[in-house]
């Protein structure tokens, strides 16, 4: 793939599978674990190179756990976010939590996975139209909700609601971004998953916060 250092702003003939702009790439174009999903259009910023998200960003994802990271369309994740994934675990029903069995000298007779594996939380799942600011830390077995904003920094330790604006360590919500009977609206019609063309054509009432218009332009079944 071309350089991530490329400042060439036009995404190519497929637009799943862009040249790097501004140092961003979308995930689908770059991630090739079969423990990580990714929808359309999210992406990474990253100067040191976009490709390597699934290297410098998810974190203890080990084959053998198998747990699962799932990313939904029209993410938009900073430089620097850190995905603890179940792998990072330590066992702790014992008097020690120290990972004898990854060592030598025999330490890993009698070991039981199961004194592990019994305190996983599960896969990690981010909604659609979700923004994870610069250097946010997101630990394992956490649903984050459609639409919601984490910021820069903090560390997610429970599932976050739709809509919603975490921050801080631990992340706590500060507000929702919008009115209940809006969240509720923006939720049935997951304009995410309309075909790309309408997508398009309703950039405006998105940006700008119409709802009545996004209504109307709702594609018929």
């Amino acid at each position: 793939m071309a350089s991530s250092r490329s400042k060439n702003n036009e995404l190519g003939p497929d637009p799943l599978n862009p040249r790097p702009i501004w140092d961003t790439a979308f995930l689908k174009a770059v991630v090739t674990s079969p423990n990580i999903e990714v929808g359309e259009y999210s992406y990474y910023n990253d100067p040191k190179g976009p490709e390597h998200f699934q290297t410098h960003c998810v974190k203890y994802h080990f084959d053998f756990i198998g747990d699962k990271l799932i990313i939904g369309k029209f993410c938009a994740f900073a430089t620097d976010i850190q995905f603890i994934m179940n792998g990072a675990n330590h066992a702790m029903t014992g008097f020690s939590t120290f990972p004898f069995h990854i060592f030598a000298n025999g330490w890993k007779n009698g070991f039981d996975m199961d004194s592990i594996t019994s305190g996983l939380r599960g896969d990690t799942i981010v909604g659609h139209d979700v923004w994870i600011g610069r250097g946010a830390t997101i630990m394992p077995g956490v649903d984050i909700g459609h639409g919601a904003i984490i910021g820069a920094h903090a560390v997610v330790t429970k599932n976050v609601p739709a809509y919603s604006v975490v921050v801080g360590n631990p992340a706590k919500i500060v507000r929702q971004r919008f009115d209940d009977t809006t969240i509720e609206t923006l939720l049935d019609l997951a304009w995410w998953d309309w075909p790309i063309e309408t997508i398009s054509k309703a950039l405006n009432a998105i940006r700008g916060n119409d709802l009545d218009a996004l209504k109307q332009m709702r594609p018929t079944a």
